[in-house]
C-alpha cells in the first residue's frame, strides 16, 4: 500500500515538473517573440528616421518593394509613437508583412500603418479594400502617386453606381417606353462595372444636347455616363474619358433602293437630299461641318429617325457604324452602303467629371480585363456590333 502511495506521489511530481518545464519553455518562446518584434520595430523606427517623406517596407527583409498598390489597415490607424509601432509590426507579421510610414511635418509625428500590398494590375481590389477600410487614399509605388478614394467610397456607401445614359441609341442604350427598362450593349457593360464595384447599377436619363452639362452638374446627378459616347479632344478638355471599349465611325443610313445612289459625301451633299439628325450630338455636328448644300432636318428623337428615312420623310441619316447594322437588320427597307468605309474613325468610352481618378482606375482596368477575357467580344456578338480589338 505504501509503495502505491510513493509511486503515485512520484508520478505527480514528474507531471508537475513537466508542466513547469513546458510553461518555462512557453514563457521563453513568448519572450523571444516579444523581443523579436521589439527588435524589428526598432529597425523600422530607424528606417523611418532616414525616410521621413514616406516608405512601404517589407519587415522580413527590410527592403522597399518597387511596385504594387499599398493600402493601410484600419486596425493600425493612429499609430505614432515608438511603442505603438510595435503593435503595427506585430499586426504586419500576422498579415502580409508590410509597414508603411511617413512624417507629418506639421505635427512632427510619424504615422505608421500595417499595410496590404496589391498588384498594380489589380487596382479594383486595392481601391475597394481601401474604401471598406475607411482610407482616404491608396499609394501606387511605381509612380509614387496617391489616389484619393472619394468617389469609390461614396459609391460603396450608397450601394449604387449611378449611370447617365440617353436611352435613345439602339443597340447601345435604349429605354423601352412600355416597360421603362433599359437594354443594350452599354447597359450590359454598366451593370458589369457596377458588379465589379459590388453595387447595383442605377440608370439616370440624360440627352445628347444636355450631356456635358449633366456630367458637370453640381451636385452630381450621376457618377459616369455611357452608351455610345465618342472619345473626343473637346470632351477631354473639360471632362475625363476612359480608354475606348468599342470602335465607331460616321456612316450613312438610307433606303435600300437608294443604296447605289449614295456612295460618298459628295453624293449626299446636294440641295435635293434631306439629311435627318438628332440635336446636340456629334451626328449633327458632323452633318453641319461636312454638308453645306444638303437639307439638314433635325428630329428630336434619335431612335425614330431610321423609320423616318424608311418611310421617305428623309433620305439619309448620319449614324455610327455601331448602330447602323441594328437598323438594317430590323428594317429591310434600310441599307448602310458605306458601312465598311466610314467617314471617321474613333472609339466609344465612358465619360465622367475630372478628378474621379479612383473610379477611372477601376473603369479602365475593367475595360482592359474585358478585352482580354473575351467579354467585350461576346457583348458585340450579342448585339451584332463590330468588334475591333483582339482577345
Amino acid at each position: 500500500m505504501k509503495q502505491r502511495k510513493y509511486l503515485l506521489l512520484f508520478l505527480v511530481l514528474c507531471l508537475l515538473g513537466t508542466m513547469v518545464s513546458v510553461a518555462s519553455c512557453s514563457a521563453s518562446e513568448g519572450t523571444a517573440a516579444i523581443d523579436s518584434t521589439k527588435r524589428m520595430a526598432n529597425r523600422v523606427w530607424a528606417f523611418a528616421k532616414s525616410h521621413p517623406e514616406g516608405f512601404t517596407l517589407d519587415v522580413h527583409t527590410m527592403t522597399e518593394p518597387s511596385e504594387g498598390i499599398a493600402v493601410s489597415y484600419a486596425e493600425t490607424q493612429g499609430s505614432h509613437s515608438r511603442e505603438s509601432l510595435r503593435h503595427v509590426v506585430s499586426h504586419a507579421l500576422a498579415h502580409e508583412g508590410y509597414v508603411g510610414g511617413w512624417l507629418d511635418r506639421a505635427t512632427g509625428l510619424y504615422n505608421f500603418d500595417s499595410t496590404r500590398l496589391f498588384s498594380e494590375n489589380d487596382p479594383t481590389g486595392a481601391l475597394l479594400f481601401g474604401a471598406d477600410n475607411g482610407q482616404q487614399c491608396v499609394f501606387i509605388l511605381s509612380s509614387a502617386t496617391d489616389v484619393r478614394l472619394t468617389k469609390v467610397s461614396e459609391i460603396r456607401k450608397r450601394g449604387r453606381l449611378r449611370v447617365g445614359t440617353t436611352g435613345d441609341y439602339r443597340p447601345l442604350s435604349y429605354l423601352e417606353p412600355a416597360t421603362r427598362q433599359y437594354w443594350g450593349f452599354g447597359i450590359d457593360l454598366a451593370r458589369l462595372l457596377a458588379e465589379r464595384l459590388g453595387v447595383e447599377a442605377e440608370f439616370v436619363q440624360t440627352s445628347w444636347p444636355t450631356l456635358a452639362a449633366d456630367v458637370l452638374r453640381e451636385p452630381q446627378i450621376f457618377d459616369l455616363a455611357m452608351g455610345g459616347i465618342t472619345i473626343t479632344d473637346a470632351r477631354q478638355k473639360t471632362m475625363a474619358m476612359s480608354e475606348g471599349y468599342l470602335a465607331n465611325g460616321k456612316t450613312i443610313l438610307c433606303r435600300a433602293e437608294d443604296a447605289a445612289r449614295f456612295r460618298s459625301l459628295g453624293d449626299i451633299d446636294l440641295p435635293e437630299v434631306r439629311v435627318m439628325v438628332n440635336p446636340g450630338g456629334l451626328n449633327e455636328s458632323f452633318a453641319r461641318a461636312h454638308l453645306t448644300k444638303a437639307q439638314i432636318l433635325v428630329w428630336e428623337r434619335n431612335e425614330e429617325i431610321p423609320s423616318k428615312v424608311a418611310e421617305g420623310e428623309a433620305d439619309v441619316m448620319i449614324p455610327e457604324i455601331t448602330e447602323a447594322p441594328y437598323y438594317t437588320d430590323a428594317d429591310k427597307r434600310l441599307a448602310a452602303p458605306l458601312l465598311e468605309e466610314p467617314f471617321t474613325h474613333g472609339q466609344i468610352g465612358v465619360l465622367m467629371p475630372q478628378g474621379q481618378d479612383d473610379l477611372m482606375l477601376i473603369v479602365n482596368a475593367a475595360i482592359r480585363e474585358m478585352k482580354a477575357d473575351g467579354t467585350l467580344r461576346r457583348l458585340c456578338e450579342k448585339y451584332g456590333l463590330v468588334y475591333a480589338y483582339g482577345d
